[in-house]
């Protein structure tokens, strides 16, 4: 059981002793290794447990870094042109950028279930809770296994208990106590992240985690 004076120490709010320790029992997340896995893995997909909605008010810069294959100018080897070091952002970038519901149903469409751009199901769908989960195909299935609506109502989890519930369904889903049990930080950041996005500052937080609940 976590405590709201260890929470502090790694400058998380104490609204969270409950929905996590509720989420620990009930996903099976039981030792200090798993359980500090879970709050800096986490901690850094939710800015420390503070943003439980995505952020996708992007520059027109950010949008072609993020996104080369569809928001920057390509060159004729069809590979991003860079200028002064940065990817070159296309008309389209220029003219959504700082829009995030723009970007949202544009980026997000058609995949992950969500319908084209005119449905607004990727704005609708955008990350929300701990994990930041993101589409409507994955709404749907943490839904179903919370037993919530998420389909309806994706606000939800915006709430601490939902947003925490449904980071305990992707890590079960994902069998990420493996990883957690292994130490393997890089392993399981690859499972959340795609990639290796913050992967030095995952492990930091892992360490400060550990160290305050161990």
């Amino acid at each position: 059981m976590i405590n709201a004076q260890q929470l502090q120490q790694l400058g998380i709010s104490a609204i969270w002793v409950d929905p996590l320790n509720e989420t620990f029992q009930r996903f099976g997340i039981d030792t200090a290794e798993e359980q500090a896995c879970f709050i800096g893995q986490f901690s850094y997909e939710s800015n420390h447990f503070k943003d439980l909605s995505e952020n996708l008010n992007y520059r027109a810069t950010t949008l072609a870094a993020c996104w080369p294959n569809r928001f920057a100018v390509l060159g004729p080897d069809k590979k991003p042109i860079r200028e002064n070091g940065k990817l070159v952002p296309t008309a389209v970038a220029n003219s959504i950028a700082g829009k995030p519901e723009l970007i949202a149903n544009l980026v997000y469409s058609s995949r992950m279930g969500n319908g084209p751009a005119e449905s607004g199901e990727g704005w609708k769908y955008r990350g929300r809770g701990l994990k930041q989960l993101t589409g409507k195909d994955n709404y749907a299935r943490c839904g179903n296994a919370l037993g919530l609506d998420l389909v309806g109502n994706p606000d939800l989890l915006l709430e601490p208990l939902a947003a925490a519930r449904s980071a305990g369904w992707f890590w079960k889903a994902n069998a990420l106590s493996t990883f957690a049990d292994a130490g393997d930080i890089k392993g399981m950041t690859k499972k959340i992240n795609g990639g290796f996005i913050g992967l030095e500052q995952r492990q930091k937080l892992y360490d400060k985690v550990l160290a305050a609940i161990g």
